[in-house]
This record gives structure tokens, C-alpha cells and sequence, in this order.
């Protein structure tokens, strides 16, 4: 394994080409349910996560922005390196100087000032119905333009900063997951199928340089494969962001919202790092990993001055966003992310992302997916 195809492992989750897509759809696919119906369900599922997120996290549904504005430094850079940027546009008819808007990437940063203005106390949180625009992600079996998300925030103390809390959020999560997919297979008898393994009740936890012990020459996405495959179909990785001991991180992550620098635990003698994660599972359809949602403990002044430096942004440290956080004018906090059409695909058991979201789809990707009986909404 080269340096290379480590470095080039960290830029994010999908595939590359089209020639690729087309090897790893699945060939005898066959939809457990007609749209309509499947529509029905996803309806289902969203009520129930809705429901239950909020009623296991003490959260309450709140309205988000779809646009930002840009001087704010709040939308969401998601990887740090630059390579995905937001829309931008101006906006405001008559106003000398128009606004300069941004389409969100993500709510990540937002939820966190609307603690604030939601007068959120210690132990309440808000959840959002989020829509957004990421125009830069190549368009492939589980990755469209159009994304929609459950991004939700919770106040926490200095105290609640830590790997047991953490794990805890996380495996309410997972619980809320699961269930909403026992129920919707109750309420439809075509998800009853013995076409795939039930899914896995049990999440288990391991950090990323215990996974990069037990696959030293793997690239990331292989490491991660590897670990659904051998270990256990649904997985939460913790410590995403920091270098690991091969010398890149395991995942590229933002700088400015999830903590992946502040010092956890010391294991055999060497000293772990990160409060933040991602959820994934082995999706037995398409027989690949499948990333459901990226969360964590999000930074203090301390450790965005310390990320922000690794990240070589400390000019953000100037913008409204950070200046909050280091004046101590928003509350300490944990988020998160969880993908809605992510989750359908998963609890719904379709081979495509666009099989329970509608966007645009290339005519290369439309091709590949005809022959073998794949159907995307548009």
C-alpha cells in the first residue's frame, strides 16, 4: 500500500468513475417494493425517527435555514480541504449592497448559535429537518447533489465531555434506528424477506487506531469494509479527524464543530484522541459499507484554536461563528448529523439512493442503472 492510496483514501466516501459504479451495483437486484408504497414508507420511518430522536435526546423540531449568509461562518465546509464549496449567490432586491448567500452544506455550525436562540438549557436540544445542496460530490449510488438530513444539537456541561457520554448519545441513536426499522417492516410484508440478514441490533465501538491496528496497510473505506465484513455489520468509529499513527487521519474532518483533538484515553501506552464518530453498516445489498451519520462532542475555545492551527484556518477564528464560541457566547454542546435518504436506503433495503430521494441524475449514472432494474426518482 503506497502513500498515495492512503492520501487519496481521505477525500471522502463515494467512488470515482462511472466504470465503477457499474461493477459494484448489483446485477440481479430486484426492488422490494413498487415506488408508491415505498414512498409510504419512507413517510413511516421519517415520523419515527422524528419521534423517537427527539423523545430519547429531549429534543424538540425546529425550522433551519436553507440559505446562510456568507460572512457568517456558519455553513459547513464538511472535509477542510477546500475541495467542496457552497453556493454562493447575492440576494436582496433594492439593498445597496445585496447580501452574499449561501446555500447550507449542512446545518452543522448553524444548530449550535440556535441553542442560543432557542434558549435551550443544559440537557434540551433541537432537531431539524435539513435540505441541502452539496454541488461538488460525484454522483453515485449513495451520493446526490440533494441531501436531507436530521441535523440535531443538544446542550451539554464541561462534564459530559467524554467518551461514556458520547457512546451513550450514540447508542440511543442507533436504538431509535433500529427501531424505526422493526417498524416499518411491521407495517409492510414485503420488507419481511429473507432476501437479507435481519438488522444487526447491537452497535459496537472501536476507535480509528485500533482499526488501523488491525489493518495497518489498509486504506480507510478498506479498513472500514473490512471491519463490517469480519467483525461487526454496524460499527461507530471514533476519532475521526486527528493523524493517527501511519500519519494521516482517518477521515479528513472540519475544523470548526466536531472535537477531534482533545485527548481521551491512553491505551497501551499511547494516547487516543477525539470525541466525534461516524455510524456505519454493512449494506447487504449493494455489499459495501454505508455510512448513516457523523457526530461528536463539538469544540471548545481551546480545541478550535488547536484545529484550527493543525488546519492552517486560524483566519476563521475572526469570523462571527468562532468568535461565539471563543467569547463563550454559545453553550457547550453535542451534534450531529444523521442521513434521511441514507437511512431509507439502508432500512429499505434499495440498491440506489435515488430509489427514496428525488434530484438529478446523470445521464452515465441512468444507463448504468436501467439494464439492471434500478429505477431512480427524478
Amino acid at each position: 500500500m503506497t502513500k498515495m492510496d492512503k492520501k487519496a483514501d481521505l477525500a471522502g466516501p463515494g467512488v470515482s468513475t462511472y466504470e465503477e459504479v457499474a461493477k459494484i451495483l448489483p446485477a440481479d437486484y430486484k426492488s422490494l417494493q413498487q415506488p408508491m408504497e415505498r414512498m409510504q414508507a419512507v413517510f413511516e420511518i421519517k415520523r419515527y425517527i422524528e419521534d423517537n430522536l427527539c423523545r430519547e435526546l429531549n429534543l424538540q423540531m425546529v425550522q433551519v435555514p436553507l440559505i446562510v449568509d456568507s460572512d457568517s461562518g456558519v455553513n459547513d465546509f464538511l472535509d477542510r480541504d477546500g475541495s467542496r464549496t457552497p453556493i454562493e449567490f447575492p440576494c436582496g432586491l433594492g439593498l445597496e449592497k445585496p447580501i452574499s448567500a449561501q446555500v447550507v452544506q449542512a446545518a452543522t455550525k448553524w444548530k449550535r448559535m440556535a441553542l442560543k436562540q432557542f434558549e435551550c438549557k443544559v440537557g434540551e436540544g433541537i432537531c431539524t429537518d435539513m435540505k441541502a445542496v452539496r454541488k461538488d460530490y460525484f454522483l453515485d449510488h449513495d451520493h446526490s447533489a440533494y441531501v436531507d438530513q436530521w441535523d440535531w444539537e443538544r446542550v451539554i456541561t464541561s462534564e459530559d465531555r467524554n467518551l461514556d457520554f458520547l457512546k451513550d448519545i450514540v447508542t440511543r441513536i442507533w436504538k431509535v434506528i433500529y427501531g424505526a426499522g422493526q417498524h416499518v417492516r411491521e407495517l409492510f410484508p414485503a420488507l419481511q424477506t429473507d432476501t437479507y440478514p435481519d438488522f444487526p441490533e447491537e452497535l459496537q465501538f472501536f476507535h480509528a487506531e485500533e482499526i488501523l491496528d488491525r489493518y495497518p496497510d489498509l486504506p480507510r473505506k478498506q479498513r472500514e469494509t473490512t471491519m463490517l465484513q469480519e467483525v461487526a455489520p454496524a460499527l461507530f468509529i471514533i476519532g475521526i479527524g486527528w493523524v493517527l499513527k501511519d500519519g494521516y487521519p482517518h477521515e479528513m474532518r472540519a475544523a470548526d464543530y466536531d472535537d477531534w483533538g482533545t485527548e481521551t484515553i491512553t491505551k497501551n501506552g499511547e494516547t487516543l484522541h477525539g470525541l466525534n464518530g461516524d455510524i456505519l453498516v454493512w449494506n447487504p445489498v449493494t455489499q459495501r459499507r454505508h455510512e448513516l451519520t457523523s457526530m461528536g462532542i463539538r469544540v471548545t475555545k481551546d480545541s478550535l484554536k488547536l484545529q484550527l492551527k493543525i488546519a492552517g484556518q486560524e483566519d476563521f477564528l475572526n469570523l462571527p461563528y468562532h468568535q461565539a464560541i471563543l467569547n463563550d457566547q454559545i453553550p457547550l454542546s453535542i451534534g450531529g448529523g444523521i442521513g434521511q435518504s441514507r437511512t431509507y436506503m439502508y432500512l429499505l433495503r434499495t440498491a440506489h439512493i435515488g430509489e427514496v430521494s428525488v434530484t438529478v441524475w446523470p445521464k452515465q449514472l441512468k444507463e448504468i442503472c436501467g439494464p439492471k432494474n434500478i429505477h431512480v426518482l427524478e
